[in-house]
């Protein structure tokens, strides 16, 4: 009786989640090179925060009524039988840790900038995964909205950088806690004259937080908001006059911004300005960019009343859109040459020379394993090395290398000394 077959594991990478394969790294390597340049123009410092914080911290500052708290969380309880979340968004973390080290202290604003990782159990969408990436600002301190017109800014230049032409600036007010309660008792009033038009989402989203009504994508609901009230309409004195402030600078600063009354954002500690960048060409299901301001968050984590504001932007969707707008990425560093032996004798020279290559900054890579001098071109020319150095052991009793161009098909045999020297070697 035969054996049997031993079932053989494939493991594959997590739904919602994505390997970033080497030549995807260009796109990666781009971006934060841009972000970090443009952090440091206006003069943002790094901060990182661990993966995982006390489920509180996103529960009292992000809402329990909000779709991240009640469906999206990676909520478990460690060994210590504390409960604990992976970081679903960023800006909470950063003021945590504002108030933790007592940045208040510190000259106000206080400009700090992030890359990290979040964690949402959602449905996996274009440039969105369960486990994404995030690049983040957030200015903690100043509620003028010199800032906010700041902040902005920084997302609009950011997307300039990278090439990112065909994209819009949308921008709102959604009020504070003081005018905001009147204009969702007003937006309640008007959705539950339609209840029956709604989606199931939004007749339960009506009871709890109906401002999420106003950006949803089912087509009856997305046309009911239309007509809905605008936000704008019911601010307060002192909010009022924070948006026509802001408005003054975009308009001073010639930023090309569109009144998006529908623009709510998805947290619950957003208040006044809210802002999102999309693409031109691609509904709001492909946000770049999102933010806004936060007055109430530090307050609500316990410190004293400390204003912010910030946004966040998906390193795989900017990738993704740098793809479709077919913007030139700059391919990552490769190695220059492939240092070639041919007998057993020059393996050791090779190595040396490929050692001495890399010691001064030049990239070189010896040929692997034990292939003849065409199978070792193939392999300069699969790597996509521009030149290949052939040692062998004529050339290592000469002195000499063989200096082959693989786009030209043409070599030169030269004194080793003068390459070296030409190279900055000797």
């Amino acid at each position: 009786r035969p054996a049997p077959r031993r079932k053989i594991l494939v493991f594959r990478a997590p739904r919602g989640t994505a390997d970033h394969l080497p030549e995807e790294q260009k796109y990666w390597r781009y971006i934060e090179s841009k972000a970090v340049e443009v952090a440091g123009l206006f003069g943002y410092g790094r901060i990182d925060t661990p993966a995982f914080e006390d489920s509180n911290l996103f529960i009292r500052s992000v809402g329990e009524g909000t779709d991240i708290v009640e469906k999206e969380m990676y909520t478990f309880e460690d060994r210590g039988g504390d409960s604990v979340t992976l970081r679903p968004e960023g800006t909470a973390p950063v003021c945590r840790a504002y108030l933790e080290h007592g940045m208040h202290n510190l000259p106000q604003p206080v400009r700090m900038y992030y890359f990290c990782p979040v964690f949402r159990y959602e449905r996996p969408q274009a440039g969105r995964f369960r486990q994404h990436h995030q690049f983040g600002v957030e200015a903690l301190g100043d509620a003028d909205p010199s800032v906010d017109a700041e902040v902005i800014e920084v997302a609009w230049e950011l997307m300039g950088r990278l090439g990112l032409r065909d994209v819009q600036l949308l921008v709102n007010s959604i009020g504070d806690s003081e005018c905001r309660p009147v204009y969702i008792e007003r937006l309640r009033d008007y959705y539950s004259g339609h209840h029956d038009r709604l989606c199931d989402d939004c007749k339960d989203r009506l009871g709890r937080n109906p401002l999420r009504l106003l950006d949803c994508k089912v087509e009856t609901c997305h046309a009911l908001g239309d007509e809905a009230p605008q936000s704008t309409d019911y601010l307060c004195d002192d909010c009022r006059e924070h948006w026509g402030k802001l408005s003054g600078y975009l308009d001073a600063m010639a930023l090309p911004y569109v009144v998006d009354h529908r623009l709510v954002r998805g947290l619950d500690y957003y208040t006044r300005t809210v802002f999102e960048i999309q693409p031109l060409d691609v509904g709001g299901q492909s946000t770049i960019v999102g933010g806004g301001r936060y007055d109430g968050l530090i307050t609500e984590l316990g410190g004293r009343p400390t204003p912010g504001i910030g946004f966040a932007t998906g390193i795989e969707r900017l990738a993704l859109n740098l793809k479709r707008g077919d913007v030139p990425v700059p391919d990552e560093p490769s190695p220059r040459y492939l240092v070639a032996n041919v007998g057993e004798n020059a393996r050791t020279a090779a190595l040396e020379l490929a050692v001495r290559l890399r010691r001064t900054g030049v990239g070189a890579i010896l040929s692997s394993g034990t292939r003849g001098l065409r199978g070792q071109m193939r392999q300069a020319n699969a790597l996509n090395i521009p030149y290949a150095l052939i040692l062998g052991d004529d050339e290592i009793e000469k002195g000499e290398v063989v200096v082959r161009d693989m786009a030209a098909s043409t070599q030169e045999s030269r004194p080793l000394a003068d390459f070296l020297a030409e190279t900055g070697l000797n």
